[in-house]
């Protein structure tokens, strides 16, 4: 092999690599969708009957030990079959999580008509997001320190506009979380299909978080509007 191959040898093996993880990419996005399309409907049937049922708030502190539970469950189990069940679980608990608040809003004057709105928006925000990173094929790697310092300061800010009972900082958590949650769905989407998240488990559970707090935030905007 003369000294003039090798480059164009290395560019091939180059290439070569980046098809494979191309198409590796493609397959976890493919199994990835799959999974967060029958999470979502299965956190939807919960959340309905919650609704039917009336259950009441399980309240802050069994809801987060719960949910960090069943998030360490699955991040421990990611890599087996078990994996799939644990994100049926947390995906069912939160949907059980979601059901009081929707009906506390389906309450309000014009509450169905909130909560229809909320659903729209998420749903349009998701897809032209996904659509976007899949079209355009950016690389949205950059944005990882930003997201997860914004969204530790914002779930702080969080609990503190609970604890002490402060509406404009709860008003303004909401706002920061449906900017912080559709740079999530931009940063994980592109993290999909560039290679840098093989597990398709570990995708769909960070979409769906992403889809779970844009559709609350934009419950409570959306709300707050309204009662406006």
């Amino acid at each position: 092999m003369s000294f003039l191959d090798r480059p164009l040898n290395r560019d091939a093996q180059t290439v070569a690599y980046s098809d494979s993880r191309s198409i590796a990419g493609h397959k976890v996005l493919r199994n990835t969708y799959m999974l967060l399309s029958m999470t979502l409907l299965f956190s939807a049937i919960t959340a309905g009957l919650s609704v039917a049922y009336s259950l009441p708030s399980m309240g802050i502190i069994v809801t987060l030990v719960a949910y960090f539970g069943l998030l360490f469950l699955t991040t421990k189990l990611r890599n087996s079959a078990w994996g799939i069940l644990s994100v049926f679980a947390l995906t069912g608990f939160m949907g059980l999580t979601l059901g009081p608040i929707i009906t506390r809003y389906l309450g309000m004057p014009g509450g169905s008509g909130i909560v229809m709105n909320a659903m729209g928006l998420t749903a349009v925000i998701f897809m032209g997001l996904s659509a976007y990173v899949l079209v355009s094929k950016r690389d949205f790697s950059f944005m990882g320190g930003f997201l997860a310092i914004g969204a530790l300061v914002a779930f702080t800010a969080g609990l503190g506009a609970i604890f002490f009972e402060i509406p404009a900082l709860s008003l303004a958590v909401s706002a920061a979380f449906v900017l912080l949650m559709s740079g999530m769905i931009l940063f994980e989407t592109s993290n999909i299909i560039h290679g840098g998240e093989t597990n398709y488990i570990m995708a769909t559970v960070s979409l769906y978080i992403s889809i779970f707090n844009l559709f609350t935030s934009l419950l409570h905007l959306l709300g707050f509007v309204d009662k406006e």
